[in-house]
């Protein structure tokens, strides 16, 4: 790869604003001169006060986009840099993903030309590394399961079979084996089969045993010296079953001594709760199809069972919709140039990225072969940047700009309740979205709708009015109880986050809502009598920082989230007894802001993904942090 011929490095000072300053300094490496230009940057820490500026002029801002210019008749020989300091910060840095996260400029002539960027650096006190996140951990029981099973009675052998093979094993069973070749070999390309369809005398016999007393997602293995029977009774539970002996048996190949294979006794198990979730963002960084899938795939290793796909959000609609192709050329295109500026990572080049129809058929149909059912979510009726720049027709075009109410720095939006076209639209939405996720649920999201929002529209006035509805999220209800209406008609229930309720909500019957702003939401929720999943950004938000430090990369707005605190929350918490039953599971949710590399990926969601999987399916009196922590480095990861 060429070196970068220009290069923006920042540093953050607690000490020079309310919420310090940054310093940035850019490096010409070109060889050529410099001058006549303009400097944008992507940061999540937002400019508010555009005169808080050091020797730069602050152009404009649109969310996370931010646009400067030097000093005029500034020149910058080769090897020459220029300074300059922005304070006037709407929060303060606390981490090193905090800073700059692209930049680019824009030349006297037009042409845009990438800049390369650092991690932030932290002036004025010590700059601690990271610490250790997990300790060494401790087994008592040698065995690589990943979550830990209900129940265990099982004895380690002194050596474990080369391979497991099938003995009398029927069609389904035969292809449910063959499917879980497929998927160790995915997961762990380099490593021997567990599995082989023909006998072989290094091998260990694998007999299958229909069991209709078993719950559908449970099933029993029991060991001998000269076989392995799994016993289940639906195609779930028994491909549980084969992943917990692939992990066993792969285990002590690649730990020899550390992990072991069961020569006696049995393993009873089964879930905790039927919503084990996994939610990825896809909207703020694309994720090609094969790496959903590979997701995917992990899911189905950890023994989770919903993929909760976020496809639409301010920086991008990520969903093909033939009856509004602008969505996915206008609404996804990213880049100096185009109508959409860049986010979070964009810089000279223009970045897209959409899902075609027949990539979410191969998609849900790669899903649901792992028992993983897609929930997929479009965001309604905020964060909807994008879609309102691919349809300005959504909007009410009497409503002035200036009245507009932001979220996360977007200037509008807001899908506008009181425009009839916004129906119009999610109507034909739906209509494609129903033919192609056979879940029953469609996540409609329903968060983060500023207060004020829409009150200066005349047509919103007007419907205000006419319906007697007072202030935002009595719109917000009104709107999203004509969305659950649309939901009802086409057999799909609906599922949001827990803004859903604000306002007046909508009918708890058949709407599960998602508890994220904190633990104590759910329990407001299940009171409301809405089914509950537990997603607090305190414990199962993967984009949060592991550790206090500095150099630890991620979010914090949720405070810092190690592992060992993700592994002991409990969701159930301070549920009344009388309404655990509202709640129906938990969900990791991975949002996209910090990942701008499969490097960041892995290190934030590993080792908490399978601290979740843990705590969605193993009971909380056999989960053990130390054991955890021994088992968790064979975790496949992105």
């Amino acid at each position: 790869m060429k070196p970068a011929d220009y290069r923006l490095e920042s540093s953050w000072n607690p000490h020079g604003g309310p919420n310090g300053a940054f310093t940035f300094t850019l490096f010409n490496l070109s060889g050529e001169a410099l001058s006549g230009f303009k400097l944008v940057y992507t940061s999540l820490t937002r400019v508010i006060n555009a005169a808080a500026c050091g020797n730069a002029t602050f152009l404009r801002r649109n969310a996370n986009f931010h646009e400067f210019e030097p000093p005029a008749g500034l020149a910058l020989a080769a090897g020459e840099s220029w300074t300059f300091t922005v304070a006037g910060l709407h929060r303060p840095a606390r981490h090193c993903t905090d800073g700059a996260k692209s930049a680019y400029l824009t030349l006297a002539s037009g042409k845009h030309m990438s800049v390369a960027v650092s991690d932030l650096l932290l002036e004025g006190r010590v700059s601690e590394p990271p610490p250790a996140l997990l300790p060494e951990g401790r087994l008592d029981l040698p065995f690589a399961l990943q979550p830990w099973p209900a129940e265990i009675d099982a004895k380690p052998g002194d050596s474990f079979p080369v391979i497991l093979y099938p003995e009398g094993a029927g069609t389904d069973e035969l292809s449910a084996i063959s499917a879980c070749i497929s998927l160790t070999r995915r997961l762990f390309e380099s490593d021997h089969s567990v599995f082989n369809l023909v006998a072989s005398p290094q091998g260990r016999a694998l007999t299958f045993s229909k069991d209709a007393s078993l719950h559908a997602e449970a099933y029993r293995l029991t060991f001998s010296a000269d076989r392995v029977t799994l016993s289940y009774s639906s195609a779930a539970g028994c491909q549980y079953g084969l992943t917990s002996l692939a992990q066993m048996l792969n285990g002590a190949r690649v730990s020899k001594g550390k992990f072991r294979f069961p020569v006696s006794g049995t393993i009873s198990d089964w879930p905790r709760y039927s919503w084990r979730g996994c939610h990825l963002d896809v909207s703020r960084q694309f994720y090609p199809a094969d790496d959903v899938k590979r997701l995917i795939d992990i899911l189905a290793w950890f023994k989770l069972n919903i993929f909760h796909w976020h496809l639409t959000d301010d920086e991008a609609w990520r969903l093909e919709i033939k009856a509004y192709p602008q969505l996915t050329t206008t609404g996804v295109l990213r880049g100096p140039d185009e109508p959409l500026l860049p986010q979070l990572g964009n810089g000279a080049e223009p970045v897209g990225g959409f899902y075609s129809q027949d990539d979410v058929r191969d998609i849900v149909a790669h899903a649901s072969s792992l028992h993983v059912e897609v929930v997929p979510e479009i965001d309604i009726p905020g964060h909807n940047a994008a879609t309102l720049v691919a349809l300005p027709e959504l909007t009410d075009g009497q409503e002035a700009p200036e009245s507009y109410h932001s979220v996360q720095g977007y200037p509008n939006n807001a899908l506008n309740p009181a425009v009839p076209l916004t129906y119009e639209f999610l109507e034909k939405v739906f209509d494609e979205m129903v033919e192609l996720f056979p879940s029953p649920y469609i996540h409609i999201g329903g968060d983060e709708v500023a207060n004020g929002s829409w009150l200066a529209s005349p047509l919103a006035k007007t419907l205000m009015a006419e319906h007697g509805i007072s202030g935002t999220f009595g719109l917000q209800s009104y709107f999203l109880k004509q969305v659950k209406t649309m939901l009802d008609k086409r057999g799909r229930k609906l599922a949001g986050w827990n803004e859903v309720a604000h306002g007046g909500g909508v009918a708890a019957k058949d709407s599960l809502l998602m508890a994220w702003e904190n633990p104590q939401v759910g329990i407001e929720l299940a009171k409301q009598g809405y089914d509950v999943v537990m997603t607090p950004g305190q414990a199962y938000y993967l984009d949060m920082v592991q550790a206090e430090a500095f150099q630890e990369p991620g979010a914090s707005w949720a405070g810092t989230v190690p592992p060992a605190h993700t592994y002991a929350y409990e969701a159930a918490g301070e549920f009344p007894e009388e309404l655990k039953h509202k709640l129906k599971g938990v969900q990791a949710c991975i949002w996209s802001e910090h990942f701008l590399s499969r490097g960041y990926f892995n290190r934030l969601v590993f080792p908490r993904l399978p601290a979740i999987a843990e705590a969605a399916w193993t009971p909380k009196a056999s989960k053990d942090w130390e054991r955890f922590a021994a088992i968790v480095a064979l975790s496949p990861k992105l």
